[in-house]
Formats: C-alpha cells, sequence, structure tokens
C-alpha cells in the first residue's frame, strides 16, 4: 500500500469506509499520511482519530491542513464543526455547520451535528427541527430520531418520545439515547419497574459511551426512587457522578479555582469594601436605544423553583423572559473574573458603567427581547453571586429570590444530571453540594442585606400551596396586573423553548415536590451542620 499513488489509497479507504470499517480506514489513512502522502480524505480520518482522542489542537491542524487543499468542502467543515462541539466551543460549532449546510443543503451529516450542537447548548426547538431534516434526508440515521426521542421525553412529550424512540430502535436497536428516552417515558407513566429493567439491561452493554452511561444511572436511581428503593437510588446516583467526575473534572494538581471557591472569592471581596461603595453607579447619558419599561432578575439556587416562577411571570401579558442566559458576560470578565476585579467595580464611573450596561442590553435584545416589552426577566438561579454588578449597574431592577428547603435543593441537585459546567462540578457529592450551598446563600445574603437591592423572597412550598395568595404578592412586588391566566402557566411552558431540567414538571402543571429529602435523610446526615443554619433563617427548621 505504502508505494500506492493517493488515488489508490483514496479508493482503499473509501472501500473501508463503506463496509462502515472505520478503523480500517483510519489505519490506511494514518500510515499514508506517515509517509508522506496528503490528501483532504486522510488528513480528515486522521483529525477524527485525534478528536476521538481528546487531542483537539491535533485535530484542528489537520482539518485545517484538510480544508486548505478542499476550501469549502463540507465534510471537512462538518468535521471541524464537530470537534468544536466537543471541545465546548457550541456558537463556533454552528457558525462552521451552517457553513457545511450553506455549501450542501442536503448532507445529512451537518444537519446532526448541528442538532447535537444545538441540543447541547439548549436550543431544544431549533435542534428537533435539525435533528427533522437530518432523518429526512437520511431516513437511516437511528441518532436522529433518538434525538428527536430524547427532546421529547425531556419535555414532558411521552407518546411523541415512544414514537421516534421506536423508530431509532427498529434501525439500531442498541441506540442507548433512544432506549434512554423510552425508559424517561416509562418513568413518567408510573411504570417504573419497566424503566429500571430497561436501564439495567442498557448499563450491561459496554460499548455505551460516558454520557448515555450517566444518564442511564440516572435513570435509573429515579425509577429506584420511585419504586420505593432508596437505598438502590443513592447508589446509583452515586455512580452517575462518579462517570461525570471521571469524564469532566480536571486532572489532580490541575483543578484550579473551583466555582465554590469562585464565589467565596467575591464574597471577601464585597466584606473588605463599606456599604457605600456598592452605590448604584450614575449614568451619564440616555440609552441609545429603547429598552423594557420593567426590568427584574429572578435568582436562587439550582432547583429551587426558578422556572416554575419565570414560566408563571411569562404568561402575563407583556412579559418577556430569558432563561439562564449570560446577559451579563461583558461586566463578568472585567468585575468577577479578575482578582481585582470587585475594586474596579466600586471605582466605575458613569461612562463606563454606561457602557456595561448597553452590552448587556445589546445581548438581551439580540436574544429576542423585544424593547416594547413591559417587563424583562432575567432568569438564572446563580446570579445570586452578581448581586454586586447588579447593585451598581441595575440600581432600578428588582430582584425576586426562590427559596426552597436547603434539604430539598441539595438532594435535588445532587440526583439531577446537569450538563458540564464548573458549576455542575459542586454537585458530584453531597458533601460538596453543600459547602457550595453555603458559600452561595452566604454572599447572596451578605448581599441582600448590606447594598442597595430592591428584593422579595418567595418560597417555593408557599406558592405550590397557596398559588393565588403568592402570585399575587409576586405580580405587587414587579407592578404587573394579577390575571387568572397566570395560573395556566403549563400552557405557556409547552409554548417556549426552555431546556432547564425542570421543564417537564412545569408543563405537567402545579407540583409540591416538598419534603423529598425525607427519604435520604440518613445519606444528608453528615451535611446538616451545613445545611442547618439555613434551614433556620429561611424559616424550615419546624
Amino acid at each position: 500500500m505504502l508505494q500506492m499513488p493517493v488515488r489508490a489509497v483514496r479508493e482503499a479507504v473509501e472501500s473501508a469506509l463503506a463496509t462502515n470499517d472505520l478503523a480500517r480506514a483510519v489505519e490506511l489513512a494514518e500510515t499514508a499520511l506517515a509517509h508522506g502522502e496528503v490528501d483532504p480524505l486522510l488528513l480528515n480520518l486522521a483529525g477524527w482519530k485525534r478528536m476521538e482522542g481528546g487531542d483537539f489542537t491535533g485535530a484542528h491542524e489537520l482539518l485545517e491542513r484538510a480544508l486548505a487543499l478542499a476550501p469549502g468542502d463540507p465534510g471537512i467543515l462538518a468535521a471541524i464543526g464537530t470537534t468544536l462541539r466537543r471541545e465546548g466551543r457550541l456558537g463556533e460549532a454552528v457558525r462552521t455547520l451552517d457553513a457545511a449546510i450553506a455549501r450542501a443543503p442536503g448532507y445529512p451529516t451537518a444537519w446532526l451535528e448541528r442538532a447535537f450542537t444545538l441540543h447541547e447548548g439548549g436550543s431544544l426547538r431549533l435542534a428537533s427541527e435539525s435533528y427533522a431534516r437530518a432523518a429526512e434526508l437520511d431516513p437511516g440515521a437511528s441518532a436522529a430520531f433518538a434525538g428527536l426521542a430524547s427532546i421529547a421525553a425531556s419535555q414532558g412529550e411521552g407518546a411523541r418520545a415512544r414514537q421516534f424512540a421506536v423508530k431509532a430502535l427498529a434501525i439500531d436497536r442498541n441506540d442507548a439515547v433512544a432506549t434512554a428516552a423510552l425508559a424517561r417515558s416509562e418513568l413518567a407513566d408510573g411504570d417504573a419497574e419497566t424503566a429500571r429493567d430497561r436501564l439495567r439491561d442498557l448499563l450491561t452493554r459496554s460499548e455505551i459511551s460516558d454520557e448515555d452511561r450517566m444518564t442511564a444511572l440516572t435513570l435509573l436511581g429515579d425509577a429506584h426512587d420511585k419504586l420505593g428503593a432508596h437505598g438502590f437510588a443513592f447508589i446509583a446516583y452515586i455512580a452517575a457522578k462518579a462517570v461525570f467526575a471521571g469524564r469532566f473534572a480536571p486532572p489532580r494538581g490541575q483543578e484550579g479555582e473551583t466555582h465554590r471557591m469562585f464565589i467565596e472569592r467575591i464574597d471577601r471581596a464585597v466584606l473588605a469594601h463599606d456599604r457605600e461603595d456598592f452605590r448604584p453607579a450614575a449614568t451619564a447619558s440616555a440609552p441609545a436605544a429603547p429598552r423594557p419599561a420593567g426590568h427584574a432578575f429572578l435568582i436562587g439556587y439550582p432547583r429551587s423553583g426558578t422556572t416554575l416562577v419565570e414560566t408563571i411571570l411569562a404568561s402575563a401579558n407583556g412579559v418577556e423572559a430569558l432563561e439562564e442566559r449570560p446577559t451579563l458576560r461583558a461586566a463578568d470578565a472585567a468585575f468577577l473574573l479578575p482578582r481585582d476585579g470587585i475594586d474596579r467595580l466600586v471605582a466605575l464611573d458613569a461612562a463606563e458603567a454606561d457602557r456595561y450596561r448597553a452590552a448587556y442590553w445589546q445581548y438581551v435584545a439580540e436574544s429576542g427581547i423585544s424593547p416594547g416589552a413591559r417587563l424583562f426577566v432575567d432568569m438564572d438561579p446563580l446570579k445570586g453571586l452578581k448581586l454586586p454588578l447588579i447593585a451598581r449597574l441595575f440600581p432600578q431592577a428588582r430582584v425576586v429570590v426562590m427559596r426552597r428547603d436547603p434539604r430539598d435543593v441539595v438532594w435535588s441537585c445532587f440526583r439531577q444530571n446537569f450538563a458540564p459546567t464548573a458549576a455542575a462540578m459542586e454537585f458530584i457529592g453531597l458533601d460538596r453540594a453543600a459547602r457550595h450551598y453555603d458559600a452561595m446563600m452566604r454572599l447572596q445574603q451578605r448581599c441582600l442585606d448590606t447594598l442597595e437591592i430592591t428584593a422579595l423572597p418567595l418560597h417555593y412550598e408557599a406558592l405550590t400551596s397557596d398559588f393565588d395568595t403568592e402570585t399575587r404578592r409576586l405580580c405587587d412586588f414587579l407592578g404587573l396586573d394579577w390575571t387568572p391566566a397566570l395560573r395556566d402557566f403549563s400552557a405557556t411552558a409547552r409554548a417556549r423553548d426552555v431546556a432547564t431540567a425542570s421543564v417537564a414538571q412545569v408543563r405537567r402543571g402545579l407540583f409540591n415536590g416538598a419534603g423529598q429529602w425525607r427519604n435520604y435523610a440518613p445519606q444528608l446526615e453528615p451535611v446538616m451542620p451545613l445545611l442547618a443554619p439555613w434551614i433556620e433563617r429561611f424559616g424550615y427548621a419546624g
């Protein structure tokens, strides 16, 4: 083979690919490249191998060489998009995949990769559209049907999830994503035993990916929980978190600043300044563009009920909301990430403050929020760590603070299968989750107690047990008229493209999930010293 011309090498590689022998194709490509052959297909395959091995730099080097030899080649562009997605560079990945699709609108691989990328980024409606297009172009693509099933199951659309999962499994009976989607639908339907057995079978397969194993273990924990086998549920959740940590945790000795350490650093910096240092920054000039009449931040902690409240508010006439978007990213980069950032924040002059406000509102406008909205709600449970920014830059904004029993919050964060982020790494164990919660509450409460912030604490348990009273209180605080339409928030949830972990429950209507921690009281006992002060302070000690 080493004396074969490039054309013959390509034919051998293409023959291996035609029989789905990817390993052989990659081996041929690597050997040919090592002996001086240069060809876009060979470089593409070698780049794919490096990407699979986690060598993203090496993958990009080979793929860019391939693209230089074949400018605009949709297959190479799709491979670059896939590499960017694997790196977590989702915006760049979508743009690259869009370029591949512009070159070849009928190329199913690019549509499928685009769907994967949008799905990971939480743009579920757009992801569904891309999965559907990939399935239309390639009816044999089990992953496209499995992706549609996964999104439908996460949104609580059981019949639709089963429909697509069955199609995927008819093509590939071992498709792990489709199998998990079926199990999720069975759990939602109350058939925990069937889901448990299905998941146990899935977990015996050695070939499933870490991501699929995490999902299956988390769902298996949910199945055991519904069956009352709480000890087995806890074991499954621990196993899921172990896979998560093994997949995403940095190597020992390279951990750097954890999310909890980041919060504690901000807390120390706030404590080092006087209340007057965080007075509202003046405005140097009028806004250059129209903005919503009202502005509110909805904060708390993951699994505290923020998705529920956001959806209720979005049911009101003239209210628009964004969920968990980096609206403050310019201010974050300037004032939270640097070690001296808080010092720079308190020294901010009016002209600088206006620039950061303008950057915020530009992001909001680019996200589709109408400047004519009566109220804009910026929902992010972790924006509590950004209260110093809010106090300085947005003194007129109202802040709604969701409260829920700390034991339920920490337990729910531990059992949930979150997308990989710095904050999600804090939920790999109950002790770590409790320490993160304690750090966040200390910073949040310090800011609420000392800074000039207009805030309303809203308790999840009160909201779910006395909906009308609590939503009237909420509307009064935000300057909204209360209407019975707020009760129909589940219809709003079904109409919106929401990707938080709570969306399926919110779509089903009002649900009081209080006290779920009680089944795991023995497991929570070691972290009670951390949670007890907050249980007392927030009124849950009775």
